[in-house]
């Protein structure tokens, strides 16, 4: 590899390159927490089918929410952040230098908190503890691009700022509940997590890019997002959120209450799909990278309509669709959407083309097929073993390959020669 002037230029990969820019930093520790963390799973449950007993010092189900949730997707959504957000805000670029040592807390945090989720439920509390310390830095730092920032609108950040403050706040209760031994509470905090910060965040992104990316890469689309669109969407994930946390508290909840959810749910899911329809899903389908971001988005109409579904079951005495809805939104939009759309800030910020080549949509539809074995595996209780444990395997493979692919990229040169 050389410069345009020929002078030749070290092309391997080097630490020290991932502070040159945001979003190698962010994405290369995220893309380590999401094999560690795909690899942690998958091996814990196929050794428990194999009949070989790990200890557990917190309950299985509880660790794996909370690491799934609050893992690796907030490491994406730094490197994210602090790359597309100053250009939202007018604003000149942020060392990656700056974001360092809270990444690097979250990264150590999550390591004492695998490691303490099996020895000491103290330990996962000290661990979970250093990653609210980091991500709360990194809201900190947002906050104050967002409050230097001149441009008039600022919705999008706005949103995201509150959201990741909420996900901050959860990830304390969460530490201190994991501490104190308190199960509940720690439940309730990995769901405050996933509806008060991911799934908004991811709201937002989806509100503000999706339009964006289709109407540029399709002209004849116009690039349609009132704002009213984003207040429903998460007045609507705030009702699934207070839904979920009811569960967790007052558990029957009354046929009444299901109905309303219901009445919200409903609606709302056929409006995610006609969204779906209305930004582009059908014209997307000629660009795999466009395609890829929209079938993303089309898991959470299809996780709306299955929440609905399961709550008109309950609401008539039935046992519902357990958790279907839940693996939908969690690893069908926010997992398929994620990986849509770092591929192509990955791609475009290390001087590649913005398409995504045979791997990454192969990548791609290894969550998709993921997703779908593990929605499956809730709607057909007798066959929930070996989808279960497919599933997992499928969402190894796929995060695990796309952290050595993408992770080998953000550790060299971008391919075009340009700084960044």
């Amino acid at each position: 590899m050389s410069t345009a002037a020929g002078a030749p230029v070290d092309s391997r990969w080097r630490l020290s390159r991932l502070l040159t820019a945001p979003h190698r930093l962010g994405f290369f520790s995220a893309a380590l927490m999401l094999a560690t963390s795909a690899l942690w799973w998958a091996l814990a449950l196929s050794t428990r089918h194999a009949g070989l007993a790990w200890p557990w010092a917190v309950p299985p189900p509880l660790a794996h929410g909370l690491v799934m949730a609050m893992g690796f997707m907030p490491l994406f959504i730094v490197g994210f952040l602090f790359t597309a957000g100053p250009r939202w805000l007018g604003l000149s670029d942020v060392p990656a230098r700056s974001l360092r040592y809270p990444v690097l807390a979250m990264l150590a945090g999550w390591g004492l908190a695998l490691a303490g989720f099996h020895l000491h439920e103290g330990l996962a509390g000290l661990g979970v503890a250093l990653v609210a310390g980091g991500w709360s830095v990194v809201v900190l730092r947002f906050l104050r691009l967002l409050r230097s920032s001149p441009v008039a609108d600022q919705l999008h950040a706005r949103v995201i700022t509150v959201a990741a403050a909420v996900g901050a706040l959860a990830l304390w209760g969460a530490a201190l509940s994991l501490a104190t031994g308190e199960t509940t509470a720690t439940r309730v905090a990995t769901q405050v997590a996933l509806w008060g910060c991911l799934a908004p965040i991811f709201a937002a992104v989806s509100h503000r890019m999706i339009p964006f990316f289709t109407a540029s890469a399709l002209p004849f689309l116009d690039a349609w997002r009132p704002n009213w669109l984003l207040w429903v969407m998460l007045a609507v994930l705030g009702v699934r959120g207070a839904g979920a946390v009811a569960d967790l508290l007052w558990w029957p909840l009354p046929a009444v209450w299901r109905w309303a959810q219901v009445a919200v749910e409903a609606p709302a899911a056929a409006l995610m799909l006609w969204l779906a329809v209305r930004w582009g899903l059908v014209q997307s389908l000629k660009i795999r990278l466009l395609a890829m971001l929209h079938g993303g988005f089309v898991w959470l109409g299809l996780a709306l309509a299955l929440a609905a579904v399961s709550h008109a079951g309950l609401a008539l005495g039935g046992e519902g669709l357990g958790l279907a809805p839940t693996h939908a939104l969690t690893m069908g939009y926010l997992g398929c959407t994620l990986i849509a759309m770092i591929t192509r800030v990955a791609s475009g910020h290390s001087g590649r083309p913005l398409a995504a080549d045979n791997l990454a949509w192969t990548l791609y539809w290894g969550v998709q097929a993921a997703t779908l074995l593990r929605v499956g595996a809730a709607l057909w209780p007798a066959g929930e073993s070996p989808l279960v444990l497919l599933a997992v395997a499928a969402w190894a493979v796929a995060g695990t390959g796309w952290a050595w692919r993408y992770g080998g990229w953000l550790g060299r040169p971008r391919a075009d020669g340009r700084p960044g």
